[in-house]
């Protein structure tokens, strides 16, 4: 009698025979490429070092193409977008010491967003692990200690038999809800030797599901069902589980309105008669929210940025559906359902009733003339030109990404995506200088679209570098670069707090004249002629560069009232 546990996949000839006669010449880097190839990655990204040469020297010999960015941080930005993009882990290979640490603030980012990196990095030679002071070069008592904080999880392979199923345990981590960016360490001298272990023909890697608990949604699908006034947030987990067609069905069956976080951009059509929009960071929204009786909180933890810098106080029950076990209920109690939003939505899809009400669209419709009324009577007409310019300049299916800068702050709320995985920005940790190397990660992704990355001048000084990435591959990026001469938002928050900014100002190169010194074509332009001259950049195949001087406003705050 044979039972399932006792079935073994065997090896058949072929696989047998080139297993007790591996290839010469391969080395512990090459169990690194190999078992990358197995898991089905096809690129990586990167910096080599000199603990690292092991496993840059074994890229030779795959089939994996490397994509070299100039600082190790805008390599793991490049592979956070890459894996955003695709819904891969995007492997990023470092080298040790500063040039992993490095690293560390994008990894933040990916972590915050739940983009799945998987980092890579040498260690100092075995002999140096344990915390002693050698003298190793790039030396540190715990590297990895580094990276706990930061990472989802964190694996060391100290010998060669090692690595493949740490990286394996790595990947399977990084792809399971929800997504993150994780830590491998090697050893210089692991990578280095030559190996006699059988080259690494398969992965068996394979992401966990994270369904919700059934008792859990035929109670929420209840509340839903008799609530008289739904509503849903839906969050960057709607994006990331590729559940925005299940989100649109369930508002529609529920007749309930949708308000899309920064995170969430495009997760729900922007015009849809049930859609508020992003309007989030708007007290005329909060009231909104606050004032359902049932309110239905999709991959979002109602952080800062998605309550309104917690001015959001709901007088309804909330149910929360949520990966992130840390995000449950963290800020406001919850019917809280630990799973991945699509399968959780698709558990509400097959339980709730159908409910009409024809009052939500007309409810929509007059909060969305509220707001439109507070921001028009600010006089930023500039501000949403600008926007504007930029939304018909950008085709419908491109991506963007957004750095720390204050037109980024207006997309936030008032841009159109167009759908789902369009816009990606760095509300998640806040850092400067994603938006550049993040649109090369996912031009690399995708070459058949063109990517629009837009930075302040501010931003754009920490991704300069990386222009000469954008040159020596031929990457379809457009980079806008608004200029007005300094850290713009800290300017007005500073002016306005304390009466006058300190640290704000900014010597700037000549950026059209820098990008044309690494041959990207550059074009000055202004808010008048934006929109054509992002237009034809856009159109135009490789990179290039936008400038417009210009100095923004930020609308209004709601949260200080």
């Amino acid at each position: 009698m044979t039972h399932d546990h006792d079935l073994v996949l065997r090896p058949t000839p072929a696989q047998t025979e080139a297993a007790l006669s591996p290839p010469p010449g391969r080395n512990g880097g090459d169990l690194v490429v190999e078992t990358l190839a197995g898991l089905g990655a096809t690129t990586v990204f990167g910096l080599p070092g000199q603990h690292a040469l092991g496993m840059f020297d074994a890229l030779r010999r795959s089939d994996l193409r490397y994509v070299g960015l100039r600082v190790e941080n805008n390599a793991a930005f490049a592979a956070d977008a890459y894996g955003r993009i695709t819904g891969e882990a995007a492997p990023l290979l470092l080298s040790t010491g500063p040039g992993a640490l490095t690293s560390l603030a994008a990894l933040q980012e990916a972590a915050a967003a739940s983009a799945p990196v998987l980092a890579i990095s040498s260690q100092v030679p075995t002999a140096g692990l344990g915390g002693g002071r050698h003298g190793y070069l790039h030396e540190l008592p715990d590297q990895a200690a580094s990276f706990r904080g930061v990472v989802k999880s964190v694996h060391t392979a100290r010998t060669q038999s090692q690595i493949p199923s740490a990286i394996e345990a790595a990947w399977t981590s990084a792809l399971s809800a929800p997504h993150g960016p994780v830590w491998v360490e090697i050893p210089q001298d692991v990578l280095l030797a030559e190996t006699a272990i059988p080259v690494v023909t398969g992965g068996d890697a394979f992401p966990e599901e994270l369904p919700p608990r059934p008792e859990l949604t035929a109670v929420a699908a209840d509340l839903l069902s008799k609530a008289a006034r739904p509503a849903i947030i839906a969050g960057g987990g709607v994006v990331r589980a590729d559940a925005s067609k299940k989100l649109r069905q369930l508002a529609e069956t529920l007749q309930a309105p949708v308000v899309t976080t920064p995170g969430g951009k495009g997760a729900f059509p922007w015009t849809h008669p049930l859609s508020l929009q992003s309007w989030i960071e708007d007290r005329h929204t909060t009231d909104f929210l606050e004032d359902a009786d049932v309110l239905l909180v999709v991959g979002s933890g109602l952080g800062e940025l998605s309550s309104n810098y917690h001015t959001f106080k709901p007088r309804g029950r909330v149910v929360q559906i949520e990966a992130d076990l840390g995000k449950l209920e963290s800020n406001h109690p919850a019917l809280g359902i630990h799973a991945d939003a699509r399968l959780a939505l698709q558990a509400l899809l097959e339980t709730v009733s159908e409910r009409e009400d024809p009052t939500a669209p007309e409810r929509v419709r007059a909060l969305l003339a509220k707001v439109a009324e507070r921001i028009a009577s600010q006089e930023l007409t500039l501000e949403q030109s600008v926007l504007a310019s930029v939304r018909k300049a950008l085709p419908a299916d491109s991506p963007s990404f957004w750095d720390m800068t204050i037109l980024a702050y207006w997309a936030w709320s008032a841009f159109d995506a167009k759908g789902p995985n369009h816009m990606h920005s760095a509300q998640g940790a806040g850092g400067l200088g994603y938006a550049f190397p993040a649109a090369l990660g996912a031009a690399v992704a995708d070459p058949t679209r063109p990517v629009l990355a837009v930075s302040g001048d501010g931003g754009a000084l920490y991704s300069i570098a990386e222009l000469a990435t954008a040159r020596q591959y031929g990457l379809n990026v457009t980079w806008l670069i608004v200029d007005d001469g300094g850290y713009g938002i800290l300017r007005e928050y500073m002016t306005d707090t304390f009466g006058e900014a300190t640290a704000t100002e900014l010597t700037r190169p000549d950026y059209v004249a820098l990008a044309e010194s690494f041959g990207v074509p550059g074009v000055r332009t202004t808010p008048e002629t934006l929109e054509q001259d992002l237009a034809k950049h856009l159109a135009s195949p490789g990179p290039s560069v936008v400038l417009l001087p210009a100095v923004l406003r930020m609308f209004a705050a709601t949260h200080l009232d």
